[in-house]
């Protein structure tokens, strides 16, 4: 069994980077601007369909990943418009473009799984599933790149009105800013993250599905959840954007080692709750054990 474990690792690491590219999108939501934002479960299809239709129609795989952000950031533009303009609720905005875009993603593939195991292929994709180190390299890069521009991004003026709008709107409001268009903004680079992370997924297991997003935005959740409670919410923003792709590898590897145990994959979604459950409740059990290690001391004293 340990020879089976260490043999999913690589893999592990390599599905481990890529979600996690799609966790730092749920993390702008989700943290940086306080918004459950539900449309990744679909978005994250959108990005991976849109890759896989124009690798399959000659399209080099590199350039398609751009047209992957590009349609990630038209979900979240149509969230925040839902959100902002019709003055839909947050979780309900994002439910129905989830909802909507489900038909979308059927007319974009034809079908409703797209094959990119092809020798027909004129390119090589980006990365592969048949070749795992290499994927691990390159994904690397790919994380690399987008925490350097979301650090980049975060410390402009217009990347601090979003994280001021996260942290208390009413105030940056009374300074003069649309926060509107700052909820806009921050879904539209959110699920372009997303579609992004969908588009190198497609590629990496060679093919797109119309349920490939099932549950993405648990996975999301459980990266930035364990990320946080493992390492902190310490030093630098770019020191915690790379804690949600570690807690993204963790993930994965806890769930390569819980399936070598003999889990059946049918109970996967099941213990990622439980997982997601346990990560969201660590930092109250947390709290409730400094109160008592506090109350002992002042005992003693």
């Amino acid at each position: 069994m340990l020879g089976g474990i260490l043999a999913a690792m690589p893999g592990a690491v390599a599905q481990g980077l890529l979600w996690g590219v799609m966790a730092l999108g749920v993390y702008v939501t989700f943290k940086v601007l306080d918004y459950a934002d539900l449309t990744v479960d679909s978005s994250i299809c959108t990005g991976g369909a849109v890759s896989a239709v124009l690798i399959l129609k000659g399209m080099n795989p590199l350039l398609t990943l751009v047209f992957s952000i590009l349609a990630g950031m038209a979900t979240g533009a149509i969230t925040g418009f839902l959100h902002t303009k019709l003055k839909i609720p947050p979780i309900l905005s994002g439910i129905l473009t989830q909802l909507g875009l489900y038909s979308v993603n059927m007319r974009i593939m034809g079908k409703s799984n797209l094959s990119l195991n092809s020798n027909k292929l004129s390119q090589p994709t980006v990365i592969s599933l048949g070749n795992v180190n290499q994927s691990i390299l390159i994904s690397v890069v790919f994380v690399a790149a987008v925490i350097g521009v979301l650090y980049w991004f975060f410390g402009t003026e217009l990347g601090s009105a979003v994280r001021a709008t996260g942290n208390n709107s009413h105030m940056v409001r009374a300074l003069g800013v649309n926060t509107n268009s700052m909820i806009i903004l921050g879904l539209i680079l959110s699920n372009g993250l997303v579609g992004l992370a969908g588009g190198l997924l497609a590629q990496f297991q060679g093919y797109a599905d119309i349920n490939m997003g099932r549950g993405a935005i648990v996975i999301g959740l459980a990266s930035v959840i364990i990320g946080e409670v493992i390492f902190g919410v310490r030093f630098n923003f770019a020191y915690q954007l790379g804690s949600i792709v570690c807690g993204a590898i963790i993930y994965y590897i806890i769930i390569a080692v819980v399936l070598q145990c003999g889990l059946q994959t049918t109970d996967l979604k099941l213990f990622s709750a439980v997982i997601v459950a346990l990560a969201l409740s660590l930092p109250l059990f947390k709290n409730k054990m400094l109160k008592h290690k506090k109350a002992v001391v002042a005992e003693k004293e």
